[in-house]
């Protein structure tokens, strides 16, 4: 008896619990309501089935629990109830089933006037193409694709060339136009999906997925990876912004096309050099850091991730939290660089610096960093030595307490929290692994026994690289 009334507590508490639930679909901003009714149509069938099973259970328990005076009846075959169950069950399939084909029909079928976009997902981001003027995408091969030239682009075919790239977790969308959105991996098993569209696909190495959609909704909707792919995972995430017409039309217009980036200049040293003037009273005239003015070492740092930082202070998404005291001077300092060719220039120049490794100033131990240094070392790499493509810069031989200093802000929420800085917010999430200053100071002191390796490394590129621009 005491197992009946479980299973009546269990119906009526499964019921109660979903009708009093918080918790459901987001709000639907694309046309795929059908998609919903899908799922309503299995919630209900499987409903039913649930109430219904546990309910005859309860009362064949009660019905037919233990009485001396009764004796149980053998019945090899009832062809009755047979039949009931297998139509009762072939419908219930049928009616979970039906919808769904119905569904994936339309949802294969792209419309003739959708335009098109792809989405690039790798380990542990997502970048975008929209075709250009030409209404037609170029030619991209896995072969092609490195530091510089990341989406993988022909540069021979003359279809790219209006191309635009945006090396970027956000991509907007027209509102009330179907978009096809081409999906392509460079590296693992990846899933597209925002929740608020009900659209997911994987993306399969080697192979171009796709899906499509009409958002209905002007905001701001997340991108998620719903495929598990490597330690990130997690953090791999992005955003779509649906807009009106004309503002679409306008954030489009600013995007480089595949010319504009070909054709960017380069930075000159020479001039790099006097635009240093202002950053030398804090980094150094060598770039090295100085710890009295708070200024990390900046000599031996790549280019891409200097970019990015001076960006960053920029447009606000660094150095404008209140308790980022230190953030709050380099920002009015940036703005020093009044254009893209002052900061690619100052790059070249910082590129140029001798790299010697920072002084070390933070003991811990660092056989147990060894092990922290694991997960870090995923996308820093194993010898602290910067990976691009993961959008994780070196760490080896740099300034050790100006990284102990970002971890705890990051921690802290500091750091990494601003709505542009997402690859910042995925290092926000990652150093929580970082448990207190004892474990922050042991993977310092492991890092620390790699810096005089790859300081060797990145001064013998970076002289190749200024030996090769001075000729």
């Amino acid at each position: 008896m005491a197992f009946a009334v479980a299973l009546i507590i269990l119906i009526v508490g499964s019921v109660l619990f979903h009708i009093l639930s918080p918790w459901y679909l987001t709000p639907l901003a694309s046309n795929w309501g059908m998609i919903d009714f899908t799922i309503d149509v299995t919630f209900w069938v499987t409903g039913f089935v649930f109430v219904a099973v546990n309910a005859f259970m309860a009362y064949c328990i009660i019905k037919f629990r233990y009485n001396k005076e009764k004796r149980s009846e053998y019945q090899p075959e009832n062809h009755k109830l047979e039949f009931w169950l297998t139509a009762i069950t072939a419908v219930g399939v049928a009616a979970m089933l039906a919808p769904g084909l119905i569904v994936w029909a339309e949802f294969v079928t792209v419309p003739e006037d959708a335009d098109e976009i792809e989405a690039i997902g790798q380990q542990w981001h997502w970048s975008y193409r929209l075709p250009g003027d030409d209404a037609k995408f170029g030619n991209v091969d896995a072969k092609l694709i490195t530091d510089d030239n990341p989406f993988g682009m022909d540069p021979d075919d003359p279809h790219g060339q209006d191309d635009r790239l945006i090396e970027s977790n956000v991509v907007h969308l027209p509102i009330g136009r179907n978009v096809k959105i081409n999906l392509r991996s460079k590296d693992v098993l990846h899933n597209f999906t925002v929740a608020q569209f009900r659209v997911k696909m994987d993306l399969v190495p080697g192979l171009v997925s796709y899906l499509w959609l009409k958002p209905t909704k002007v905001g701001e909707f997340e991108v998620l990876c719903e495929e598990l792919c490597g330690i990130g995972h997690f953090a791999m995430r992005g955003k779509v912004v649906v807009d009106e017409a004309a503002d679409y039309e306008a954030w489009y217009a600013a995007q480089p096309t595949y010319a504009d980036i070909l054709a960017r200049p380069q930075g000159d040293p020479v001039a790099g050099q006097a635009q240093y003037a202002v950053c030398v009273a804090c980094h150094g005239p060598q770039g090295e850091g100085m710890p009295v003015m708070n200024s990390p070492k900046i000599a031996g740092q790549e280019d891409w991730y200097l970019r990015r930082q001076l960006n960053y202070y920029k447009i606000g998404a660094r150095g404008a939290h209140p308790q980022d005291t230190f953030g709050q001077q380099m920002a009015p300092m940036v703005m020093t660089l009044v254009d893209d060719q002052a900061m690619e220039d100052v790059i070249a120049y910082i590129g140029t610096l001798p790299d010697e490794p920072a002084e070390a100033t933070i003991t811990g131990d660092a056989e147990r960093g060894e092990d922290l240094w694991v997960t870090c070392g995923a996308c820093h790499g194993h010898e602290a030595q910067g990976i691009k493509a993961l959008n994780a810069p070196r760490m080896a031989g740099m300034t050790d307490w100006y990284l102990a200093r970002q971890l705890e802000n990051f921690k802290a929420d500091i750091r990494g929290r601003h709505d542009d800085d997402l690859y910042g917010w995925q290092m926000a999430e990652m150093a929580r692994i970082l448990k207190d200053d004892d474990a922050i100071n042991d993977v310092i002191a492991y890092i620390n026994t790699l810096g005089e390796t790859q300081v060797a490394a990145a001064s013998a590129g970076a002289g190749a690289a200024y030996s090769g621009a001075e000729e």
